[in-house]
């Protein structure tokens, strides 16, 4: 029996002429139903009694019984009195057995008309075939949805990547496997939410639009408000209204959602993203860190069953402990440069120039640290490591290290190169604070579109007191890459930012 997916079969990809064809000879079937009173757009309501997968692995309870399912038609064999089809749900895929004597010669005269892409109801019962494949016995079938454009065949499928990002919804019903993505995707994020409430943090929402950007530093996306004629922006980080409520008395808080930076696009970045940042009283980086490593570690080990990945390649382990290094350790084992020794801005240049690496006019001592990082040592942190004492003119919100005020109580978790976590000793001196914000602003007015904005309100809550507190943002994509295996970060976002086809 010949499958009658595509009348185009080993032949070329099919022309816009012959998708035009097949739609109008499609959009003829849905006339003539109309007109024999039964368009299949007329019916809403489908009692569906189980899915592919219930019947499949489930099957020593089901033989024999009566089902109703719902799906797609994805393919089609057979001319005679006696069609096969595969029907895919959300679960999977189930073969239907479709005879002529079981359903009448009208309606089995429809149902060789089916397209490829219809939608059907079945009234069947579970049964197995001469050759042992689990299938339905077709009893009654009702068509619900009718496919108007043909999908992509199954040899030419929908390969081109960016018309895969623009029509995820096709992408979604050729290949199985983004399916499966989007499906751990959420189980990340079930996970995540589950292991912080059973720690007896409280989920919270705070504003998306700002009065002035600020937690992180970043180029913010600018709106305006009509109705209070004022500019406002997209959050770019919740961290300053989560660490308010720190002080408002909620010793454990987080906030899982959607973040805004206006900013490139590449396999690592969208400009609109998924992260968590969680806050807790009375504990500082260190706590952070065994909380992040344990709930990565959990996560893995709920969705995957092991905490042993391999991603493009490369085994990663996210089995606790994971690494520790400074960042000065860091620089010094991957580039050669101890900046032990340099103490001074002029220093740092010398040593920059030394590497071929060409700062910016503007940056100290730190940010050449930094950019030493940035250049030498990221791509170099494979299995999961977290890199501590940050210069203090990159973390304006960090407590500074104890003996050394030079640096502070931050780290960041890096994984196959990558970023994957930052964290804080909060900084809660609302007078060390303001300094902060001062500097930020020197910073903007040389230019730096990046740097902090003063917030005035978050300065005045510090001053009532706010508890010593870790607090901690995790890239929620990044990691479902991880966990998936998926090199772009297109590949878990459904619906990715792409610039309009002109």
């Amino acid at each position: 029996m010949q499958d009658i997916i595509d009348p185009n079969i080993g032949n070329p990809a099919p022309t816009e002429q012959d998708m035009q064809e097949q739609m109008r000879f499609r959009l003829s079937k849905l006339q003539e139903l109309s007109l024999a009173g039964k368009d299949p757009f007329q019916e809403v309501v489908y009692d569906v009694s189980c899915h592919s997968t219930d019947i499949t692995e489930n099957f020593e309870e089901m033989e024999g019984k009566e089902v109703r399912v719902a799906g797609r038609l994805l393919s089609r064999r057979g001319m005679g009195k006696v069609s096969f089809c595969d029907l895919y749900d959300r679960t999977g895929h189930i073969q239907l057995f479709t005879k002529i004597d079981e359903v009448g010669p009208d309606a089995y005269a429809l149902w060789q008309k089916l397209d490829i892409g219809d939608i059907v109801g079945i009234r069947g019962t579970a049964f197995r075939t001469q050759k042992g494949e689990i299938s339905i016995r077709t009893h009654e079938y009702t068509l619900l949805a009718k496919a108007l454009r043909p999908l992509p065949d199954k040899f030419h499928g929908l390969k081109d990547t960016e018309m895969r990002y623009r029509q995820r919804y096709v992408d979604l019903i050729i290949n199985p496997e983004v399916r499966d993505t989007f499906e751990k995707r959420s189980a990340v994020i079930r996970e995540i939410r589950r292991y912080m409430d059973a720690l007896d943090f409280i989920e919270v929402e705070t504003p998306i639009l700002n009065s002035i950007p600020g937690g992180a530093t970043a180029r913010p996306f600018i709106t305006h408000h009509n109705a209070l004629d004022m500019d406002m922006y997209l959050r770019i980080a919740p961290e300053l209204y989560l660490k308010r409520l720190i002080v408002g008395g909620f010793e454990r808080v987080y906030e899982l959602g959607r973040l805004f930076r206006n900013e490139g696009m590449s396999m690592k970045h969208n400009p609109e993203f998924t992260t968590i940042e969680m806050y807790q009283a009375y504990t500082d980086l260190r706590g952070m860190m065994e909380l992040a490593e344990n709930l990565l570690s959990d996560v893995s080990f709920k969705v995957l069953g092991t905490t042993e990945l391999t991603y493009q390649g490369t085994p990663i382990s996210l089995k606790p402990p994971f690494a520790r290094m400074t960042m000065t350790e860091a620089v010094l084992r991957y580039s050669g440069v101890d900046f032990n020794e340099i103490t001074s801005d002029e220093q740092a240049r010398l040593a920059a120039a030394k590497k071929d690496i060409e700062p910016a006019a503007t940056f100290r001592r730190g940010e050449i640290l930094n950019l030493f990082f940035e250049v030498f040592c990221e791509e170099e942190l494979i299995q999961p490591t977290f890199i501590t004492e940050y210069p203090i003119e990159i973390s304006p919100l960090t407590k500074k290290t104890p003996g050394n005020p030079m640096m502070t109580e931050r780290f960041e978790l890096f994984i196959g190169g990558r970023e994957y976590a930052n964290a804080y000793s909060e900084l809660n001196d609302p007078i060390d604070q303001r300094e902060r914000f001062a500097d930020q602003n020197k910073k903007r007015e040389a230019g730096d579109d990046e740097a902090n904005f003063t917030d005035e309100d978050f300065c005045l809550s510090l001053e009532y007191g706010m508890p010593p507190t870790g607090g901690m943002g995790i890239g929620i994509d990044r990691f479902v890459m991880l966990v998936t295996d998926r090199a772009s970060i297109r590949d878990v976002l459904l619906f990715p930012t792409m610039k309009p086809i002109v």
